[in-house]
């Protein structure tokens, strides 16, 4: 889903545009994927990363000690990205 968006965005959007992406590290937290690979994934759908705003997390699972992703919801960043076209 994520590469279908990457690659389908520069197609959609007006020129001087920029498509905007919600998206959670949590998955490069439990090594299911790498920030590496996004920036990748960018950069071979032409796109060019404008801006990034970080929040934490304040749900309840991110304190829950018990919760069995507990590490890597404390340490999870949601980040709005900025994407245009190259």
């Amino acid at each position: 889903m994520l590469h279908g968006f990457l690659n389908g965005l520069p197609g959609r959007l007006e020129p001087g545009g920029e498509g905007w992406l919600v998206l959670s590290d949590l998955a490069e937290h439990l090594g299911l994927r790498t920030r590496a690979a996004l920036l990748d994934a960018f950069a071979a759908a032409g796109l060019t990363v404008l801006d990034r705003l970080d929040i934490k997390p304040r749900h309840p699972r991110a304190s829950d000690p018990d919760d069995p992703l507990h590490a890597a919801r404390a340490a999870e960043t949601t980040s709005l990205w900025r994407l245009s076209p190259t």
